[in-house]
């Protein structure tokens, strides 16, 4: 590896390049496929709340088996507490970036863009 390349490595975080490639890998085929600017936009969405929405199902799956298996012990259903806060804001946003698409075009219909 170059020198300029593994400075630039030892820089970025691990998980930050991980994600930033997953999103390039989940986006570049979905824009390849849509053939105009409206059409690589609608795909990415749609590939995103697929994605968003199976990791939230997941999370919500986890979340009630930590919470069935806290046993009443206090620090076990404290970290059960967190996941249920992390899983409701996680099902927030991706409800918000599926509307994102209809916000958009209300706001376009609003300005006659």
């Amino acid at each position: 590896m170059s020198k300029s390349i593994s400075l630039l490595y030892a820089r970025v975080n691990k998980k930050t390049l991980f994600l930033i490639l997953l999103g390039v890998a989940i986006a570049l085929p979905s824009m390849v496929l849509g053939a105009t600017l409206s059409g690589m936009a609608s795909s990415v969405d749609t590939a995103i709340s697929a994605v968003g929405g199976s990791i939230v199902f997941i999370g919500w799956v986890v979340t009630g088996i930590l919470w069935l298996t806290s046993g009443g012990s206090p620090e076990k259903t404290g970290t059960a507490k967190k996941a249920v806060v992390a899983c409701t804001i996680g099902t927030i946003l991706v409800i918000l970036a599926g509307a994102s698409t209809a916000i958009m075009g209300v706001i376009r219909n609003a300005f006659g863009l």
